[in-house]
């Protein structure tokens, strides 16, 4: 998590202060990787829009890519004034924030393989609920990151500070058990007894769309395990910082995989693979609704919550 400027000439933060260089050359080279993802994925959506094939995470990758478009140029703004707090707190509030849109999206994914594979369970009442409480707490997680990142550097009282600091350890290690979500999904719809309703969505075989998911879901935890690792490990001081302390390692482990992962999703056309139908509700609608015109999208029981995350990682 972000620390104040006073604070970062003591303690080793992980990338530590950006300087004009080498962080404005690698924040352009990202700049430009995210620019060009999010116009992919925008020409994607509407070419799809246009065919009646409505697949509203395309454009939710496009927000991703505008949230990341932002962080990056508040670091090089940051790195032409390093001791500016307020822009401290943004850029490391964005870091951390923007990467929960991916995260939902494999959860999304994996939803529907679940659902397609065990139409029952996928469908259950009572595991529909379940992630209703998950899109909540990651509401919740969030909330508690920006307030606890911003009280604690901007009061000087020791034990204030301390607790922010175990509401951010608490919000980061809920972060990472939420990424395996996507992996549980898959676990249950191999390893499962096959069923009998088994159903089919999307173009491409289920083996090739779960070894997509699994992948974007690899990488996804190895980004929020190396923020969980760091954020658990002891303090260093700054002139003894650990590897993972390193400007390597904090472009690597954040944009690196970020653009690994928008690379899969995208050049694969998730779009396609993983298109259903629009008002599905329960077991038998892919396969009932496959052949109907598209209608618009209804409420499967967590769009209230997962459109509130979404504007709340977008602001």
């Amino acid at each position: 998590m972000p620390q104040s400027p006073s604070a970062q000439s003591a303690t080793a933060t992980v990338g530590g202060v950006p300087a004009t260089i080498p962080d404005i050359p690698i924040c352009a080279v990202f700049l430009a990787l995210y620019a060009g993802f999010a116009a992919t994925n925008m020409t994607i959506f509407r070419m799809n829009l246009q065919r009646g094939h409505k697949f509203v995470l395309s454009a939710l990758l496009f927000g991703f890519c505008m949230a990341r478009l932002t962080t990056l140029v508040l670091r090089i703004v940051w790195s032409t004034i390093p001791h500016n707090t307020s822009l401290a707190i943004a850029a490391g509030i964005f870091v951390n924030a923007g990467i929960l849109l991916v995260y939902i999206t494999n959860i999304i994914l994996s939803q529907r393989i679940l659902r397609a594979k065990h139409p029952r369970l996928g469908w259950n009442p009572v595991l529909r609920a379940g992630y209703k409480v998950l899109y909540g707490l990651i509401v919740g997680a969030l909330a508690m990151v920006i307030t606890s990142v911003v009280l604690s550097m901007k009061t000087t009282n020791l034990h204030i500070k301390l607790q922010c600091r175990d509401v951010q350890l608490a919000a980061i290690t809920y972060l990472l058990v939420f990424t395996c979500v996507p992996l549980m999904h898959l676990a249950a719809a191999f390893l499962l007894p096959r069923s009998a309703d088994e159903e089919s969505f999307g173009q491409g075989s289920m083996a090739s769309k779960s070894l997509i998911v699994g992948l974007s879901t690899c990488i996804c935890i190895l980004i929020a395990g190396f923020k969980c690792g760091t954020a658990w490990s002891p303090p260093r001081p700054a002139s003894h910082p650990a590897w993972f302390h390193s400007k390597a390692s904090f472009y690597v482990f954040n944009f690196a995989c970020e653009i690994l992962a928008l690379a899969l999703l995208t050049f694969s056309r998730f779009d396609r693979r993983f298109h259903v139908p629009n008002g599905c509700k329960g077991p038998g609608d892919y396969t009932r609704l496959a052949g109907e015109p598209e209608k618009p999208p209804q409420s499967d029981g967590h769009d209230e919550a997962f459109a509130s995350i979404t504007r709340k990682t977008s602001q």
